[in-house]
C-alpha cells in the first residue's frame, strides 16, 4: 500500500547517538508531504481526466459503430435500389418492345388491308373504265351512223301529215 502524506508526516525515527538534525529532517519532511499531496492531486486529477476521456472515446467508438453500420445498412439500401430500378427499366423496355411489336403487326396488317383493298379498287375502276368506254364508244357508232344522215334526208310534208292524222282518227 502507498504512502500516503499523513503517514510521512506522522512517521517517527528513533533517534540514535548522533543522528540527523530532527529540524533539518523534519523541513524535509513537510517539504515532502507538500510535494507528495500535489503529486496525489495531480494524479486524481490525471486520473479523472482519463476516465473522461475514456467515456468520451468509448461514445465516439460507439458513435464510428453507429456510423458504419448506418454506411453498410446504406450501401445495402442503395444496392437495392438499384438493382430493383434495373429490374423495372428492364420490364419496362420489355414491354415497350412488346407494345411496338404490337403497333408494328397492326400497322402490316392494315397496310395489307389497305394494300388489298387498293388492288380492288384498281380491278373495279378498270371494269368500269372498260365498260365506260364501251358505252361512249357505243354512242359514238350511234352518232356515226348513217341514220343520222338519213334521217337529215328525210322530209315530210306537214299537209301529208294533218291528212293521214285525220284519216286514222276516222
Amino acid at each position: 500500500m502507498p504512502l500516503t502524506p499523513l503517514d510521512i508526516h506522522n512517521k517517527e525515527f528513533s533517534k540514535g547517538f548522533r543522528g540527523y538534525d530532527e529540524d533539518e529532517v523534519n523541513e524535509f519532511l513537510n517539504q515532502l508531504i507538500k510535494d507528495y499531496e500535489m503529486i496525489i492531486r495531480e494524479k486524481k486529477g490525471l486520473e479523472e481526466q482519463v476516465a473522461t476521456l475514456t467515456e468520451r472515446l468509448g461514445h465516439f467508438n460507439s458513435i464510428e459503430e453507429t456510423l458504419n453500420k448506418s454506411i453498410v445498412v446504406a450501401q445495402e439500401a442503395a444496392e437495392e435500389v438499384k438493382g430493383n430500378a434495373q429490374k423495372e427499366a428492364k420490364l419496362i423496355i420489355r414491354e415497350a418492345e412488346k407494345n411496338a411489336d404490337r403497333i408494328v403487326n397492326e400497322a402490316l396488317s392494315k397496310a395489307r388491308k389497305i394494300a388489298l383493298e387498293i388492288e380492288e379498287l384498281k380491278k373495279q375502276s378498270k371494269v368500269f373504265r372498260t365498260r365506260f368506254k364501251m358505252l361512249v364508244e357505243a354512242q359514238l357508232d350511234l352518232l356515226n351512223s348513217d341514220d343520222w344522215d338519213r334521217l337529215m334526208e328525210f322530209e315530210v310534208d306537214a299537209t301529208d301529215l294533218n291528212l293521214n292524222l285525220e284519216e286514222e282518227v276516222n
